[in-house]
């Protein structure tokens, strides 16, 4: 196991960071900070905000060997140290994205202002079913699984809705690199933080999509109920008509909800 190294794109407008209280957003597998660009714009003139892009996708390397959820959440550390060295931070995540989030408030919580873990949770699908993806998509490729994460990802009706962000996505699934894609997989293999949400003490939100069959409410409200039985703050929000990529799928809301949570902890 190996800490990967993950690359950042500047979501908000340029200007010199530190003015505005930074944030730092995360995709989800398959995806690139393209997931956050609608939501980035909203919230852009208030805070810097910071994309990262996952082992293999986007403008980040990809890996030769494996790595854990909590060195993935070592690496965003040491991003935001790059550019901010020291600083303390807002995150927000999607699903993969999310759940370094929750490796985040549970390991670097003293580098967190809040944490909102979106169409995430503590566990994710089965050991199984990742590893399996995995040596698929190690001996096939990521185009092998468009069409099944077109179905995943989007509530039903959003690819006619919004055909260009939803193509933009996809393309970034089909762009990814192979083994990146599979390290990713075996790491959620490996991720269960069920037992763990109690030594969370960053204030969280959860964010859930109504239709949304890979993190389902359940999935938020168990976050939340985790944190608050170890007498952490979280609360648990549902967005209706909403799938697996909140911040691509309703940016205004996912942005209102943020922008809200943000101000009450910290800036």
């Amino acid at each position: 196991m190996a800490k990967p190294t993950v690359k950042a794109v500047l979501l908000s407008p340029q200007r010199e960071l530190g003015a505005k209280p930074l944030l730092v957003v995360g995709p989800s597998l398959g995806t690139s900070t393209i997931l956050w660009t609608e939501t980035a714009a909203l919230l852009g003139n208030d805070y810097d905000v910071i994309g990262w892009d996952l082992p293999g996708h986007g403008i980040s390397p990809t890996v030769t060997e494996g790595f854990d959820i909590a060195e993935l959440a070592d690496a965003v550390v040491d991003l935001v140290d790059s550019v901010s060295p020291g600083a303390k931070f807002h995150y927000a995540g999607v699903s993969m994205g999310g759940a370094t989030g929750l490796q985040l408030g549970i390991k670097h919580g003293d580098r967190l202002n809040s944490l909102s873990v979106q169409c995430s949770g503590a566990k994710l699908g089965t050991p199984e079913g990742w590893l399996e993806r995995a040596e698929t998509v190690r001996k096939l490729g990521t185009p092998v699984m468009i069409q099944g994460s077109a179905e995943r990802w989007f509530a039903p009706g959003f690819m006619d809705r919004q055909p260009e962000i939803s193509s933009r996505l996809l393309h970034s699934l089909r762009d990814a690199d192979r083994f990146g894609y599979s390290f990713c997989c075996e790491a959620l293999a490996a991720f269960d933080v069920r037992e763990q949400l109690g030594s969370i003490a960053v204030p969280t939100q959860a964010i859930a999509g109504s239709e949304d069959t890979v993190a389902p409410p359940s999935f938020a409200e168990a976050v939340a109920a985790g944190i608050t039985a170890g007498g952490g703050t979280a609360t648990a929000e549902t967005l209706d008509g909403v799938g697996h990529l909140a911040p691509a799928e309703a940016p205004a809301a996912v942005a209102e909800l943020m922008r809200t949570f943000m101000k009450e902890n910290g800036r």
